[in-house]
């Protein structure tokens, strides 16, 4: 069983040219943050949770495989922990939209004769906010340092303990990334239009993190293969499962955000329906019209087929499109509340520091993903479950 990467692997060379390529591209959005500051803001914003969201989709899955003490997964874990294990990145990557947010958050500055925002002063003001965003990125941080190292430390020692550890944190572990993710996206997404408001907006959030870290740690499989790591370890019979969950949940973010749609349309109350109203005009209806299709439909026929989640080349192409599709669902939750309050509110506008900040993001995480995968063992090795997880077949 070979569990570390060749030194001849490009996964070695892939941390300094990922993160070169990162840098240069966040540079490149930088150079024109002059031109409309606001504007690269949100750009900068829509960056950080897309990429953030794969973070969190992959501690989420983690947190799950212990919780429910599954032996198929054990195989395939490693990379959803490394995934996980580089959430101080996102404290770093914060700092921009901490120091802009008076600028950034429409909320930030009240006006006094809008009583519904006057209403929410108590919780919608910048030092709770952003006192509250440290304690997200604080208990991510620990928890996904701290599965990471318990893991990897069982590598060598095959100690059952660590098992039995990372059994126990998982219950208070699943309790805190429920209640920090929820909030989270209310502050960082939902507060972009502070007039609206969801219930089931984190539920919604959270659905499209699992999805796409699942597509995400799918990738990274199918890569470490192709690289001679964990070659006839990681079979068809896995990725069917890695394949079933990312049905599951295309199906269940759906049924999530029709729920919201069909509740809010049909009561037609004012401050609920603003934000469908809004995103069905100034250019982002196509968008609108689109998603259920694109969000829906497309992936749920792509992965029905039990023949695609267990071809490779298929099963690459399918997680692709999931976070393609993911990145533009988040674009269309956040980029629409840009100007949404201006005399003329601007038109949709996919721009070049858009990309520039995505591609920037995305590819400084997939350097510190690929750094963690380089320096140990890239499947837990020492877990006691790992004979099941080899022999592990779908009836």
């Amino acid at each position: 069983m070979e569990t570390r990467i060749p030194q001849s692997s490009f996964w070695h060379k892939a941390p300094f040219v990922c993160l070169a390529l990162g840098a240069a591209c966040l540079v490149a959005w930088a150079l024109g943050y002059n031109q409309n500051p606001e504007r690269a803001m949100y750009s900068y914003l829509f960056s950080f949770v897309s990429v953030l969201s794969i973070a969190l989709g992959c501690m989420v899955f983690v947190i799950i495989q212990h919780l429910t003490r599954a032996g198929w997964s054990v195989v395939v874990r490693r990379v959803a922990e490394a995934g996980m294990a580089v959430m101080p990145l996102f404290a770093l990557l914060f700092i921009p939209i901490a120091w802009t947010a008076g600028s950034l958050f429409p909320w930030a500055h009240i006006d006094p004769n809008d009583i519904a925002l006057m209403r929410k002063a108590s919780y919608l003001n910048l030092p709770f906010m952003l006192s509250r965003s440290a304690v997200y990125l604080v208990v991510w941080m620990v928890i996904g340092v701290w599965f990471y190292r318990t893991s990897v430390a069982q590598d060598e020692g095959k100690l059952p303990e660590n098992t039995r550890k990372m059994w126990f944190m998982s219950a208070p572990s699943i309790l805190l990334f429920a209640l920090t993710v929820t909030f989270a996206s209310f502050d960082w997404i939902m507060s972009l239009q502070p007039h609206w408001y969801s219930t089931i907006f984190g539920v919604y959030f959270f659905a499209g993190c699992l999805l796409s870290g699942l597509a995400f740690m799918t990738l990274i499989c199918l890569g470490l293969q192709n690289a001679g790591v964990l070659k006839a370890d990681i079979t068809s019979e896995h990725y069917q499962d890695l394949g079933k969950l990312m049905f599951a949940f295309v199906v269940f973010s759906t049924y999530i955000g029709f729920s919201q749609f069909m509740l809010y349309w049909y009561a037609n109350i004012p401050e609920e329906v603003e934000f469908y109203a809004h995103r069905l005009n100034h250019g982002w209806g196509f968008v609108s019209y689109a998603l259920p299709i694109t969000n829906f439909f497309v992936p749920f026929f792509i992965l029905m087929s039990r023949h695609v989640k267990r071809n490779r080349l298929a099963l690459t192409l399918a997680c692709f499109y999931i976070l393609v599709v993911h990145f533009l669902d988040l674009y269309w939750l956040m980029l629409p509340t840009y100007g949404a309050h201006a005399e003329e509110v601007p038109h949709m506008e996919i721009t070049q520091g858009d990309l520039l900040s995505l591609i920037g993001m995305l590819f400084i995480y997939m350097g510190c993903v690929a750094f963690i995968l380089v320096r140990n063992r890239v499947a837990p090795v020492g877990d006691p479950r790992m004979n099941e997880s080899l022999a592990f077949e779908n009836f």
